[in-house]
């Protein structure tokens, strides 16, 4: 089976994305009332997404400088922070306790705001319902 990213449809889809974004958008410009934890990005029409972008962001993101500017070009809510956090640097947390402080403080240290409200907007009781 030849990998995804080699497929038509990825072609495809790419060529939709560039034409309207210039590149992949990340989650939350995809749908923007999304949560990070949300099973639509396990399945369907948002589990391709995340195909979509990983794959494009592998293979055009080489370096931290290049990520901040691509995440600059789309502000995270602040639920996804830990999230971008983790595709900056490649992190990989074992659980939903990790301790993202040390991340938050470089993407201060950049211009990136919400760090603060983070655990308020990812715990909020919205999310049950919705996603």
């Amino acid at each position: 089976m030849e990998p995804f990213e080699n497929s038509d449809y990825y072609q495809k889809e790419l060529n939709k994305y560039l034409d309207k974004y210039g590149d992949v958008p990340p989650p939350w410009v995809y749908a923007p009332d999304s949560h990070p934890y949300s099973i639509q990005w396990r399945m369907g029409s948002g589990e391709t997404h995340i195909m979509m972008f990983f794959a494009w962001y592998g293979r055009n993101l080489d370096t931290e400088a290049d990520r901040i500017n691509y995440f600059r070009k789309y502000p995270a809510p602040p639920r996804w922070l830990g999230w971008m956090a983790d595709a900056i640097w490649d992190l990989e947390p074992m659980d939903e306790e990790f301790d993202y402080s040390e991340y938050f403080e470089k993407l201060k240290a950049y211009g990136f705001e919400g760090t603060e409200k983070y655990m308020e907007d990812l715990t909020d009781e919205k999310w049950i319902d919705n996603n």
